[in-house]
C-alpha cells in the first residue's frame, strides 16, 4: 500500500511538472502571436526599452513567413543569417540605432542588398548576387532596420499584378484565389499576412498604392527626391522614356503611423527637390 501510495505520488508530481512546461509553452505561444500581431511604432518603444530584441524579432518573423509563405508566395528570398548577424552586433554594441532600433524589415526584389539575391523578376537575372546596396536600403540600415528578406513583384516592376518567370504569382492572403495588387504586391502581401510590420517598395504609376488598397494596408508614394534613388534605373529611364523624375522609392506598412516611421528613417533630410 506505501509502495502504491508513494508512485502515485510520483505520478502526480510527473504531471503536475508536465503540466506547468506545458502552460508556459502555450504562454509563449501566445506572446509571440500577440508579437506578430503588433504595430510597428509599438513594437519600436519595445526595442527602445529593452522590453524585446531584435533577435526575439527575428524569431517571430521567421516563424510567420513559414506559416504563411507558402500561401501567399510573397517573401521570395530570406536572408536570415545575415539580420541574425547584424542583430548580433546591435548586441555586442550596446543597441542598435533609431528611429527603427533593430525592427525587421522586408525589402522590394528591385532593392539590392549587397550579398543577398536580387532578381527584379527577370529570368536574366534569376541567380544574380548584389554586389552593391540600394541607397534606400543604406537608409534604412542606417537608422537600425534589420533586412530579413526580399519581396515578390512582377519583372522589372512592370505591372498591376506580381507574378513573374522567377517566383511566380503573389496571392492575396484575404483571398488566395485573388491578386495581391503591384508591383509591390510581395510586399503588399507580407504585410497583410502579418509576416513583416514595414516593408519598402517603388512606385511609378501605382506600385505602392495599388497593392496597398488591394490587400488593405497602407502604401505612400513620396515627392521625388525624398526618398535615396539609384542612380542607375532612372538614369536609363530619364534617357529613354523621361521617366526618371517619376520613379520613387517609399514605404509601406500596416497603419499610417507605421508607414510615417518608415518614412522619417528613410528620408530624414529635407527634399533636395525643396531647395
Amino acid at each position: 500500500a506505501v509502495a502504491a501510495s508513494a508512485a502515485a505520488a510520483a505520478a502526480a508530481i510527473v504531471l503536475a511538472h508536465h503540466i506547468r512546461r506545458r502552460r508556459r509553452a502555450c504562454e509563449a505561444e501566445v506572446a509571440l502571436d500577440a508579437l506578430w500581431r503588433s504595430p510597428a511604432a509599438a513594437v519600436v518603444q519595445q526595442l527602445e526599452c529593452g522590453q524585446v530584441t531584435p533577435a526575439k524579432l527575428i524569431d517571430v518573423a521567421v516563424r510567420r513567413i513559414a506559416a504563411t509563405n507558402a500561401a501567399t508566395n510573397a517573401v521570395v528570398t530570406l536572408c536570415e543569417e545575415r539580420a541574425r548577424a547584424r542583430a548580433a552586433s546591435f548586441a555586442q554594441s550596446g543597441g542598435a540605432p533609431g528611429p527603427l532600433f533593430g525592427l525587421p524589415v522586408l525589402v522590394k526584389d528591385n532593392q539590392a542588398v549587397a550579398g543577398v539575391r536580387c532578381t527584379a523578376g527577370a529570368p536574366m537575372h534569376a541567380t544574380r548576387i548584389a554586389a552593391t546596396t540600394h541607397p534606400l536600403v543604406e537608409a534604412l540600415e542606417a537608422a537600425g532596420g534589420v533586412v530579413l528578406g526580399v519581396t515578390n513583384m512582377p519583372e522589372h516592376a512592370a505591372g498591376s499584378h506580381t507574378f513573374n518567370p522567377v517566383f511566380g504569382a503573389t496571392h492575396n492572403p484575404h483571398d488566395l484565389g485573388r491578386t495581391a495588387g503591384g508591383s509591390t504586391g510581395g510586399g503588399a502581401a507580407a504585410l497583410a499576412s502579418g509576416a513583416a510590420r514595414l516593408a519598402t517598395g517603388s512606385d511609378l504609376g501605382g506600385s505602392l498604392r495599388n497593392p496597398a488598397a488591394f490587400c488593405s494596408v497602407v502604401g505612400l508614394r513620396p515627392s521625388p527626391g525624398r526618398c535615396p534613388q539609384s542612380d542607375a534605373a532612372p538614369t536609363a529611364w530619364r534617357g529613354r522614356w523621361g521617366l526618371g523624375l517619376h520613379a520613387v522609392h517609399g514605404p509601406m506598412g500596416r497603419t499610417v503611423e507605421d508607414v510615417a516611421l518608415l518614412l522619417d528613417a528613410l528620408a530624414p533630410r529635407a527634399s533636395p527637390l525643396a531647395d
